[in-house]
């Protein structure tokens, strides 16, 4: 098997590939082959297609000669201001060649700019706007000021829907030959959480250990806890018997090397499917939140999650 990164290898390249960002990808194409693209700013969570969309802007723009015409920047790690004072300004101040009259700069992870880059970053976008677009992603796009996003045009990307990943997931097992077990594929889908680069690289992970991708494979791949185990220990704790629920959750733990954090997550999920009243439910899942919290901020995870099962045999006993 090739050692190729398969997010790149993969990466689409023009708009008809993108996935899951449909309406998105509409306007921006019909922007992009009228000329009039203003600058963008392009927010939402990792993996769902920021980047990709940037460059096929560029590439579509621009052709072949796409490079001379474009500036990339990961602003997490040059987010200073002397960033937009030299690199920024030189790259916008001279003119693009070609028919397209203006060049790119794309600014990945512009939410981790200081306040100061970000001020200098607004004047650049305005002196420069007849030579330059400027593409900015980010995360937040609350943790970008708001003379900036004013400026922009402004896409908001969602997570991937469970058909967007499948439909990514089949391709990829086509051209690489893998067969995946229809179980296989739901557990990489949950594991990805609607992050399609993360989704990718788990079923690459996968397929180098084997070509035949099933459940276990992927559950190996992925450390998370099994769902059905977290409802053992859930399940012994809303019966009252604290002592082999606690017992039960440091297994999982210590025999998957499961976070705690992972594990307030999985039992995020399966309060929902416990035989309890509604109100029952709701008030574990606000204890739920306190110990993800405290673990969060630093306290010992075991002991907060014992404290939870506590929360959770006294929920079952109903007091």
């Amino acid at each position: 098997m090739a050692s190729e990164i398969w997010t790149e290898k993969y990466r689409p390249s023009k708009f008809s590939e993108i996935v899951g960002q449909d309406n998105i990808v509409k306007k921006v194409e019909s922007l992009t082959a009228s000329l009039n693209v203003p600058h963008l700013l392009l927010a939402g969570p990792a993996g769902t297609g920021k980047s990709t969309l940037a460059l096929i802007i560029v590439k579509e723009l621009f052709g072949k000669n796409w490079r001379e015409s474009y500036l990339e920047l990961n602003a997490s790690d040059e987010r200073g201001i002397n960033v937009v004072r030299e690199k920024v300004k030189n790259f916008a101040r001279t003119k693009s060649l070609g028919n397209v009259p203006f060049k790119i700069i794309f600014l990945d992870e512009a939410d981790a700019l200081t306040p100061e880059a970000q001020q200098a970053l607004r004047r650049t976008m305005e002196n420069y706007s007849a030579t330059c677009r400027f593409v900015l992603s980010c995360n937040y796009s609350s943790k970008i000021i708001d003379p900036i996003q004013s400026r922009c045009a402004i896409f908001r990307f969602k997570l991937m829907e469970k058909k967007d990943i499948d439909k990514i997931i089949n391709k990829i097992a086509e051209g690489e030959k893998l067969t995946i077990a229809p179980e296989a594929l739901e557990l990489i889908y949950e594991g990805s959480e609607g992050d399609c680069r993360r989704c990718i690289n788990i079923l690459q992970s996968t397929a180098s250990i084997s070509p035949l991708i099933n459940y276990d494979l992927v559950s190996t791949i992925i450390s998370n806890a099994k769902p059905k185990d977290i409802r053992v220990v859930l399940d012994y704790a809303i019966s009252g018997d604290f002592q082999k629920a606690r017992e039960k959750l440091l297994d999982v733990m210590l025999k998957e090397s499961i976070s705690g954090q992972d594990v307030i997550k999985s039992i995020q999920k399966e309060v929902w499917n416990l035989p309890v009243e509604p109100e029952v439910k709701v008030k574990l899942t606000e204890k739920t939140g306190e110990a993800e919290f405290r673990i969060v901020e630093g306290s010992d995870p075991f002991i907060q999650l014992q404290s939870l099962l506590a929360s959770f045999v006294l929920a079952g006993l109903g007091l």
